[in-house]
């Protein structure tokens, strides 16, 4: 597939498509925009817009009402080719700020090599109840330094609620959690997502970022998906460019605070 069609076909599914990413949490579609709406505990934000430049305006306006009026920070999540083409100097002109641009990568499961395993000594131990839970938001907190709690709010709900819709793993040195990663696969759809891969400092170097991507890839061809998504930092960007990744844009979140 080339690059211009399979960058609508994510588009088409996974943006303008979007469905919630969990339980207690809705999408809606109304004014040129899809957003995803929950509690503060949930991720709240714009999947997809289409504003003409004539209206852009109106409509950032319109969703900072909304959210400000459920007291509800919110992220617009802007990509590269979106219009019109000053959507992000509008956002920041509008209060929001933005945070560091990622890559959108996608592998096609069909090429992409999937041999990595993680380094002698090393099990991978898959997430399914609240201490697999506990022991990848501690990999997440101690790898990103953010709170983990909102992770761990959506983890368990969307265990508790429909186990199949979350694929998350930890690496362990014994019992110790080096290195972790989870995948959405999205019903449906041709895609599965990657996220919150990261592994320990003095971890790193050994494959095991690899062999999460590996791990993750052959679940989602058995679920039946053709390509894996991850928005890639400038970190792990080459590594998935190795894997057989190709990148199709940039995403960037713009964040409003009420």
């Amino acid at each position: 597939m080339d690059h211009a069609t399979l960058l609508a076909l994510h588009d088409r599914e996974l943006r303008e498509g979007a469905r919630p990413d969990g339980p207690g949490v809705r999408v809606e579609r109304c004014a040129g925009v899809v957003r995803q709406v929950g509690t503060a505990r949930d991720w709240n934000g714009i999947v997809w817009s289409s504003p003409d430049a004539a209206d852009a305006d109106a409509v950032i306006a319109a969703q900072i009402d909304h959210f400000t009026a459920l007291g509800l920070p919110f992220e617009w999540k802007l990509y590269g080719h979106d219009r019109p083409g000053d959507l992000g100097a509008r956002l920041a002109a509008a209060g929001f700020t933005a945070e560091p641009a990622e890559t959108l990568m996608v592998g096609d499961l069909d090429a992409l090599s999937l041999d990595a395993e993680p380094p002698a000594g090393v099990r991978l131990s898959a997430v399914t109840d609240s201490h697999g839970v506990d022991l990848l938001v501690d990999v997440h907190d101690r790898v990103f330094g953010t709170d983990g709690g909102r992770l761990r709010h959506r983890l368990l709900s969307r265990l508790a609620a429909d186990p199949d819709t979350v694929v998350a793993v930890v690496a362990l040195d014994g019992e110790v959690p080096v290195s972790a990663a989870r995948m959405e696969p999205v019903p449906g759809t041709a895609f599965a997502g990657l996220w919150g891969g990261g592994t320990l400092r003095e971890w790193r170097g050994r494959g095991l970022y690899r062999a999460l991507v590996a791990h993750r890839a052959r679940v989602a061809a058995r679920l039946g998906h053709r390509y894996l998504q991850v928005d890639a930092s400038d970190d792990s960007r080459p590594v998935l460019q190795r894997l057989g990744f190709v990148p199709l844009t940039t995403t960037t979140p713009y964040v409003y605070t009420p």
